[in-house]
């Protein structure tokens, strides 16, 4: 890497075009690789003496899990239930008195009759009139006859409707509904036979022993995947600026650009080897042509130079 420093050094120096900001530095175009996928023998064929278990049938077998027998049992008696009607008090007479009704009612009476009255005249009232020394004929003139109505009296009263009477009634006899089981059918005793009883049971028998038998078992294979180079890395030549003509400014951008990518670096706007270095390492990473500060690479950082 040295060597190929001190070629690019010259290099910018042979090959500067009219332009004074483009050069062409030599610059180390990386390997390309790509991924294979390879079946490689994972076990090879052989021959195994396995054991063939012995094989079984299920099948079904009766077996008799109880003798017959005859039990005797009492089979109770059949009642049903019956209603009747009894009578509980005949039919009789009473005699029933059924009292007298009365209803209210009210009447006027007259407490005082019509008769007049006579009054001093309104326009005489609080005059002394000396009324010994008038005669009768002159007092009628000062005095005027009032009509009082007569006068009645609300008094409530009460009166027969219906007399007091007795009246015989015929009352009916009384009967009440009774319940009451009777026998239909008395109880006994019965024989029942009970026949046997059979149990049906899945039972194992051998329809053939083990045995062994020798079993060839075929190779197995696994797939692996491995990097295999496409091409060789080779030196080639690339615009790039000229390295003498790269301002504090324009080394300042690229130092941020590469911290941005995660590389730790002083942007410090000196193109040492920390920066070099980790130039090349985003360029290898990113498949970039290494070795110098490309055009290529300044592209892929987002960097403008300064004109």
């Amino acid at each position: 890497m040295l060597v190929i420093g001190a070629i690019s050094f010259v290099a910018l120096e042979m090959r500067a075009e009219e332009n004074a900001r483009i050069c062409k530095a030599p610059v180390v175009v990386p390997a390309t690789f790509e991924i294979v996928t390879e079946q490689i023998l994972d076990q090879p064929e052989r021959t195994e003496i396995q054991t063939v278990p012995a094989k079984y049938e299920s099948v079904e077998r009766q077996f008799q899990v109880q003798a017959p027998t005859i039990q005797y049992k009492i089979v109770p008696a059949i009642y049903e239930t019956v209603t009747e009607q009894v009578q509980i008090k005949p039919e009789r007479t009473e005699t029933v008195v059924i009292p007298a009704e009365y209803e209210s009612y009210t009447e006027q009476i007259l407490v005082q009759p019509a008769h007049t009255v006579w009054r001093l005249k309104p326009q005489y009232l609080g005059e002394a009139l000396g009324l010994d020394e008038r005669s009768s004929t002159d007092l009628k003139d000062y005095f005027e006859a009032v009509d009082v109505p007569a006068e009645y009296q609300s008094v409530t009263r009460t009166r027969i409707v219906t007399p007091e009477r007795s009246e015989t009634r015929i009352i009916p006899a009384q009967y009440q509904t009774l319940v009451k089981r009777v026998v239909v059918e008395p109880s006994r005793i019965e024989e029942v036979y009970k026949p046997a009883e059979y149990e049906i049971v899945q039972v194992e028998e051998l329809v053939a022993p083990a045995r062994e038998e020798f079993v060839s078992v075929p190779a197995t294979y696994r797939t692996i995947e491995k990097k295999v180079a496409a091409s060789e890395a080779v030196l080639s030549w690339r615009d790039a600026p000229c390295e003498d003509q790269l301002s504090v400014g324009d080394i300042r951008r690229i130092q941020a650009a590469l911290a941005t990518a995660g590389f730790q670096l002083e942007i410090d706007g000196v193109l040492g080897p920390t920066t070099l270095n980790s130039l090349r390492e985003y360029q290898r990473k990113n498949g970039l042509a290494e070795g110098r500060v490309t055009f290529e690479s300044l592209n892929m950082l987002g960097v403008q130079l300064t004109q």
